[in-house]
């Protein structure tokens, strides 16, 4: 209890403040009576001393340095019951005093120092034993309000009833997860102040008061949420002092109940997260036998079969390879924890998935691509910026170029993955790729070079027999009569020869290749290796 408080007691009547006076709001822990000169060594901080002054009355530098040595160990105050020995207390240790705040009280000759010791460690232990019984109480209707499903928000709206303060919860990155702040840009500015480096908390405040000035005036007051897995904060917008014992211990009862229905909301949340991953790696792996299946298990996590899907896959750049599997599962599952809460913001909705050391994103298309695009992009952008900021790491991204229906979403899934390994093999880092159809040379770029050349020259054999003259013409023939879609007349005009010269060269080449040029087959051959020449160097062309 304060000081002032305690001096209210009859005891204490007729007992004069001599100095000190500002240090009256201090807090009083205990009561401790020295009747010898080495009691420095055992005093303790928010411990009112009270003492005769008896081996003090006649040496007034120990008097001093009892008082500098109380200021210095936090003690509560000094009452020295001077009329006894001291006649009056010194003028110097009334100037010292109230140099450092520290009360010095002339304690009243006819009152016992015995009954001031009791009287007061026993309104003391009254006031303690009070707020303990209203702690018990808080925390046994807060338990059942959680016991009776009322969950965290009726919690929270109960305590800021209590407290007469607006009151939320936020996560490990100071995000809303239960309550919204007063003031819309309040949760902007702590994001800010996070992503500055900001310490809000130390590891053993019971709580952290502090004020932003950036526009309004907001004082915000954070209590640490203790769980198995991360650390929450029990926001109050206001000022909680540290002086209020009682507000303290109603609040850190309603942090008590909140860690255990967070750990009771995460372990369903893991068994919910862990069968909804299983799904979709069946789903990717074809396990389920039609459209019709994939409709039926797709609704139960919120999946339409007739609704068109963007799919996004995201991975971690340059994971630690010595990182054991456990570690990284828990890293896995932080972030996926993060991505959720993000996305929990957007403003259509998308559904995540982990597989395969990546992250899924599922968004229904309900609006045209083009007017989606810009928001889309905004928001892999922000996920990209988040796990950089909290965790340190390269978020890269890559997505379809577009919708298919849930059935076909395998197919968008494998889009999504191909864009972010080019993207990752181009050496780019924390990047956003979009798939893009391949051109015929980019597929066959993708095929290994020395499967190209043996694919040319096995097509292309007969044609090493003829001289160097014929050779050029006949394939200058069949390449202009491959690319006109086997015209003839097309062929001889962008020649400038003869309908009949090209009917003779085009029966020459079917002579050197011994297949016919009627062929579907054959024709689909040749295109193909007139498109890989092009991408081989000449020196290729020459070896068999």
């Amino acid at each position: 209890m304060k000081l002032n408080e305690l001096l209210k007691l009859p005891v204490f009547d007729e007992t004069v403040i001599v100095a000190g006076e500002q240090g009256l709001n201090c807090e009083v822990y205990t009561v401790n009576m020295m009747d010898a000169p080495d009691i420095m060594p055992y005093l303790k901080s928010n411990e009112l001393l009270i003492t005769t002054a008896f081996h003090l009355k006649d040496d007034l530098s120990s008097l001093l340095d009892l008082i500098r040595g109380m200021s210095a160990q936090g003690c509560a105050a000094l009452g020295i019951k001077s009329k006894r020995y001291l006649g009056s207390i010194p003028p110097s240790a009334v100037q010292l005093a109230n140099k450092l705040n520290l009360p010095l009280l002339e304690l009243p000759p006819n009152t016992s120092l015995g009954d001031i010791v009791n009287k007061s460690l026993s309104h003391i232990l009254d006031m303690r034993t009070t707020e303990l019984h209203n702690a018990m109480q808080t925390h046994r209707q807060f338990t059942q309000q959680i016991m009776s499903g009322q969950g965290i928000p009726k919690l929270l709206d109960q305590l800021s009833t209590l407290l007469h303060l607006p009151v939320l919860l936020l996560g490990p990155y100071l995000q809303p997860i239960s309550g919204q702040f007063t003031h819309s840009s309040t949760a902007a500015k702590l994001e800010a102040l996070l992503s500055e480096g900001g310490q809000f908390l130390a590891s053993s405040s019971i709580c952290s008061a502090f004020t932003m000035r950036d526009g309004e005036k907001e004082t915000l007051t954070l209590f640490p949420v203790y769980t198995h897995r991360q650390l929450h904060y029990l926001c109050i917008e206001g000022l909680i002092p540290f002086s209020e014992s009682s507000v303290i211990l109603t609040v850190e009862q309603a942090t008590n109940v909140i860690a255990f229905e967070l750990m009771k909301e995460n372990a369903l949340k893991q068994n919910r997260r862990r069968i909804k991953n299983d799904f979709f790696a069946n789903f990717i792996g074809g396990a389920f036998s039609g459209s019709e299946e994939i409709a039926s298990r797709g609704r139960e996590f919120g999946l339409s079969g007739d609704q068109r899907y963007i799919c996004a896959v995201a991975k971690v750049d340059g994971i630690d390879k010595t990182t054991s599997f456990v570690q990284y599962k828990a890293e896995q599952d932080r972030i996926a924890e993060h991505l959720e809460a993000e996305l929990m913001n957007f403003r259509h909705p998308l559904h995540l998935f982990t597989h395969d050391r990546a992250y899924v994103l599922l968004m229904p298309l309900t609006e045209d691509w083009k007017t989606v695009e810009p928001t889309f992009m905004s928001l892999l952008e922000r996920l990209q910026r988040k796990i950089a900021t909290h965790y340190g790491s390269d978020l890269s991204l890559g997505f379809s170029s577009y919708a298919q229906p849930l059935a076909h979403v395998p197919i968008s899934y494998k889009e999504a993955n191909e864009a972010l390994y080019f993207g990752g093999i181009a050496g780019k880092k924390r990047f956003i790729e979009m798939y893009q159809p391949k051109e015929v040379p980019e597929i066959l770029r993708m095929i290994p070079f020395e499967h190209l050349r043996k694919f040319y020259t096995d097509t292309m054999q007969g044609f090493t027999d003829e001289t160097l003259k014929d050779h050029q013409m006949l394939l200058q023939t069949l390449s202009v009569y491959m690319e006109t879609h086997c015209q003839l007349a097309e062929t001889a005009k962008r020649l400038y020869i003869h309908r009949n010269t090209v009917i003779y060269r085009l029966d020459k080449c079917e002579e050197i290749i011994g297949r016919s040029l009627k062929d579907p087959e054959e024709t689909l051959r040749l295109r193909m290796a007139f498109r890989i020449k092009a991408l081989l160097p000449e020196d290729a062309l020459s070896k068999n």
